[in-house]
């Protein structure tokens, strides 16, 4: 009973103590006390989520869907689709835009770039429709692409109708989403930023009428006013309320603070801005091993060379909690061996990033370069040479090496041995024949002859 007693103390004392943390963890994360319906706090390196608040509900995000629209404009791109100085016509239906805008007309010509330039930084509504047909044809082929792409990077809450934003039925998304899809914009193409931290800029309109100009100023005060700053989109209807994505960096830590239907418009950017406080008081990032390191060699069987180097894939950004301190460790996962041939860049393995024993990063390994399969006589000449080092014949590489231009696969295997005037040599290489070790190999390949 006297037991029984004891551990029920233990356990008392326990539950006590994990209540105790829990109510701590609550408390801190309680105290940035936010008045806005949904919010998100991501590690745009990791992907880690550091805070959150209803953050997987669908809601309308307004003009934070030029995340996304953005997003495939700089997709197309890079394919080659179209280049950046391509001048693209505004069709009617751009023009007809309403909200935010930078009144394009029917039949105005501009360059992609500077209407991608009118989406990032004027949040520009005719800019987005016409550049969404200029890339897939039509805005509704573009927002086909678009929900593909919210598939494809898993935004499980996300359903998309126009490429502006724009209010309208089924038109939605959630915090946590934006988050991914704004982290998949500012990771892949990092270059947005020339846009996304532009105060102010111009364009020129050109139509019928001639030429005026046009002034931009961009719609995300936090360039202005929060330090580290790098973007990303704001957005506000009668549905949505406010929402933004604010991306910011400090000390290669960059994170992606969101929140959807704030109550007003400079409560967004408030909400905004203590996110991203939270994130830069509490975490820190370091830079992993970089690219292309060796982690290991990884046998290769009946290859032209018996070993492939593992090499890190990429640098990744490993997050780190200020107040764990300690320093992180590597685990380099490998396969056991590999059979020729094998091609550069091959995934073999995984890099893990440990910290106090728990998984706090991972990368791939990759193979650094290509080992061809070796033939029949490139096989027979690293075999005997390997019997040569476990057996230490004296001799047996010279002669080898004199015999291996007058090697005939066809002329059978036991007539080679002969030729060898060494007769420990001759005694391993029937023997290692006779045990199937590399006889059997052989044989192979004179039966496929």
């Amino acid at each position: 009973m006297k037991n029984w007693k004891g551990v029920l103390a233990i356990l008392l004392m326990f539950v006590l103590s994990l209540g105790f943390s829990l109510s701590a963890f609550a408390a801190e994360t309680d105290a940035l006390q936010l008045k806005s319906k949904s919010a998100v706090l991501m590690d745009a390196g990791t992907g880690t989520i550091l805070y959150e608040k209803n953050s997987h509900e669908a809601m309308p995000p307004a003009s934070v869907t030029k995340v996304m629209t953005l997003l495939l404009i700089y997709e197309a791109e890079a394919a080659g689709q179209f280049e950046w100085e391509e001048a693209v016509q505004v069709s009617e239906h751009a023009a007809s835009m309403g909200g935010s805008q930078v009144f394009l007309e029917s039949g105005e010509t501009q360059t992609a770039a500077e209407l991608t330039k009118c989406i990032a930084i004027a949040s520009a509504n005719d800019a987005a429709v016409a550049m969404a047909e200029f890339v897939a044809g039509s805005e509704e082929a573009f927002v086909e692409r678009m929900n593909r792409k919210a598939e494809e990077l898993g935004m499980q809450e996300t359903h998309f109708v126009n490429a502006c934003g724009l209010d309208v039925d089924g038109h939605e998304t959630s915090a946590y989403d934006i988050a991914l899809m704004s982290r998949e914009l500012m990771t892949k193409f990092p270059e947005v930023q020339k846009y996304t931290t532009t105060w102010q800029d111009t364009i020129i309109h050109k139509t019928r009428k001639g030429e005026s100009e046009f002034g931009l100023t961009n719609t995300n005060k936090l360039i202005k006013w929060y330090e580290g700053a790098t973007g990303l989109k704001t957005g506000s209807t009668g549905k949505a309320l406010y929402c933004l994505s604010g991306t910011a960096e400090r000390n290669g830590l960059h994170l992606i603070g969101v929140v959807m239907a704030a109550p007003d418009f400079k409560l967004r950017f408030q909400e905004t801005m203590k996110l991203l406080d939270y994130g830069f008081a509490n975490y820190s990032a370091e830079n992993g091993l970089p690219a292309g390191k060796e982690m290991g060699r990884i046998p290769v069987t009946k290859g032209m060379k018996d070993s492939v180097s593992a090499v890190v894939q990429e640098e990744i950004s490993i997050l780190l909690k200020k107040d764990i301190g300690g320093e992180w460790e590597t685990k380099a996962e490998l396969l056991p061996a590999m059979d020729a041939p094998v091609a550069a860049g091959e995934k073999v393995g995984e890099l893990i990033y440990l910290l106090h024993g728990k998984e706090v990063g991972r990368t791939d390994l990759i193979t650094a370069e290509a080992v061809e399969k070796a033939g029949i006589k490139e096989v027979f000449i690293r075999t005997v040479l390997t019997c040569r080092m476990v057996l230490g014949a004296e001799g047996a590489e010279k002669e080898l090496l004199s015999e291996q231009n007058s090697y005939d696969a066809t002329s059978g295997f036991s007539l080679k041995i002969k030729k060898f005037p060494n007769q420990r040599f001759r005694q391993y290489c029937r023997l290692l024949y006779v045990s199937g070790a590399f006889g059997r190999y052989i044989a192979f390949g004179f039966r496929r002859k």
